[in-house]
């Protein structure tokens, strides 16, 4: 099969979008991602899945620590930011969470630092113990078929 027809069918399932941060000598840094998932509650355990030639990949590895930040559905445009579909002249201002930057006002920021780290095919699954989180109101960012989608609430047909 070809690259693109497996890109395609993966953009099939509807995902959350998240920005990756980490901090390096006093350096914030974030990249938009979508590979994220829970693995365990105890302990509470958390994976990301980074490209292995993200720029990504070595600040996560030399800081041992990351946050992920579920972006709501007002922060697109923090997306694209991060995933270099827009530039930007300002530089973006992090808040922070237990030592780890994080982007304001996402819908969930979760702190964690590296519990373990796999590497498959082309990319590296980073386990992350979450050490603390905050949650937000609001609806969440989603993508699917390569564009950004808002959440929608079905309503139930009765059955009789």
């Amino acid at each position: 099969m070809e690259d693109r027809q497996f890109r395609n069918a993966m953009g099939k399932f509807a995902t959350g979008v998240n920005v990756i941060a980490t901090e390096v000598d006093g350096e914030a840094y974030g990249m938009t991602a979508n590979a994220f998932m829970s693995v365990s509650l105890d302990p509470k355990l958390i994976v990301i899945s980074i490209g292995d030639k993200a720029k990504m990949l070595e600040r996560i590895r030399e800081s041992g620590k990351f946050s992920v930040n579920v972006l709501s559905c007002e922060q697109q445009e923090q997306s694209m930011r991060f995933a270099g579909q827009k530039q930007f002249e300002d530089k973006f201002e992090f808040g922070e969470l237990a030592g780890v930057p994080v982007v304001e006002d996402a819908v969930c920021q979760l702190s964690c630092e590296v519990y373990n780290e796999h590497t498959e095919g082309d990319h590296v699954l980073f386990i992350g113990k979450v050490n603390d989180l905050t949650l937000t109101d609001g609806e969440p960012l989603i993508f699917n078929c390569g564009k950004y989608r808002e959440l929608k609430e079905l309503e139930l047909e009765e059955v009789r």
